[in-house]
């Protein structure tokens, strides 16, 4: 029966079922309401024995370990769905994921998905941590963002790619094109809550994200410490177009994954996405500094964004894989018109 061991840190919630919730990975779909139904089934144990209720009281240093139940018959069908594959072994599988699709079946999205795919590319060969046979989806990526991830086709690759993504060891970084520019100087950014700013010019941005208050299909930013997850995203300018400069390529990496959380962060700060639907608001590119690039950031048909660079270390070998990914063709598209905008020099 495959497992998930947990320790608590300093800094979160104290009610075991709350703190759960909060370390598990988000890959994992585990919820705090299927959490509290592992605890009356007995499946959570500790440093007492048998978790018999979600009220108990956790201590930092403490070790948790989640039994979780043998993954039940899929559901989801699989489709013979082309897939662009960056790299595949008995273990794992990476794919270089096109805008447009989504990672896997939900409400509106019943086919046509990552996991449709990867149910018939990878036939029996599937991981089961998230209670299902399926494909491990150990991160995720929004359905119009573009670029790589990885899935695990075992249990042991699972466990290991997750343990990986929740220690923040892998390595991501996603190319954007955004509105204004980064600049250290700017007492705007400064004063933003959650804002610093480290050597080589780079933006952080530190936050709890959680779903927004009235709208559940949004992510929000908090500062309370016992609402949402721990969130960092750190971005560093590439280059920055117009005269004066109203648009830049930037890169962003992130500390951590969450929902949403580059294009919230970068929202926050101030910086939305060119053609962001959910954050980018009604800002519009500047016509006096883009020129005719600005109705074609207008025209963007959604987030500007693409999951570049994905680094890891195999879950079983120990070697350490690389991979890329060019800007796919709508994005350097619009990239080249923004480049002709009176660009500065690339930073």
């Amino acid at each position: 029966m495959p497992e998930l061991i947990l320790t608590i840190p300093d800094g979160v919630a104290d009610r075991i079922d709350k703190a759960l919730a909060e370390l598990v990975p988000e890959e994992a779909a585990l919820s705090r309401s299927r959490l509290s139904k592992l605890i009356a089934d007995g499946a959570v144990s500790g440093p007492g024995g048998l978790v018999s209720t979600p009220k108990l009281k956790v201590a930092p240093g403490e070790c948790y370990v989640i039994a979780l139940p043998e993954p039940a018959p899929v559901e989801t069908l699989p489709q013979a769905i082309p897939l662009n594959i960056a790299y595949e072994d008995d273990d794992l599988i990476v794919i270089d994921k096109p805008a447009g699709m989504v990672v896997h079946p939900a409400p509106g999205s019943p086919d046509g998905t990552l996991v449709n795919a990867l149910l018939h590319h990878c036939a029996g060969s599937l991981s089961g941590i998230g209670g299902e046979a399926r494909p491990g989806i150990v991160h995720r990526i929004d359905k119009d963002t573009s670029g790589l991830l990885v899935a695990a086709k075992s249990d042991r690759a699972h466990h290991g790619l997750a343990a990986q993504f929740e220690a923040h060891s892998a390595d991501r970084a996603y190319l954007a094109l955004a509105h204004g520019v980064i600049d250290a100087a700017d007492a705007r950014l400064r004063g933003t809550r959650g804002i610093g700013f480290e050597p080589g010019g780079v933006l952080k941005i530190t936050s709890r994200l959680d779903r927004h208050p009235s709208d559940r299909q949004k992510q929000a930013v908090f500062f309370d410490g016992a609402r949402g997850r721990h969130a960092v995203t750190r971005a560093k300018m590439l280059e920055r177009f117009g005269t004066p400069p109203a648009a830049m390529l930037v890169e962003c990496r992130l500390e951590t994954g969450r929902t949403h959380q580059i294009r919230v962060h970068m929202a926050h700060a101030g910086l939305g996405l060119i053609g962001d639907p959910v954050y980018g608001g009604a800002r519009k590119a500047s016509a006096r500094a883009l020129g005719a690039a600005a109705e074609k950031a207008a025209q963007f048909p959604r987030q500007a964004l693409h999951a570049a660079r994905l680094g890891f270390d195999h879950p079983l070998t120990g070697a350490h894989l690389e991979f890329t990914s060019h800007l796919p063709a709508d994005m350097q598209a619009l990239l080249t018109s923004l480049r002709g905008t009176g660009i500065s020099q690339p930073r």
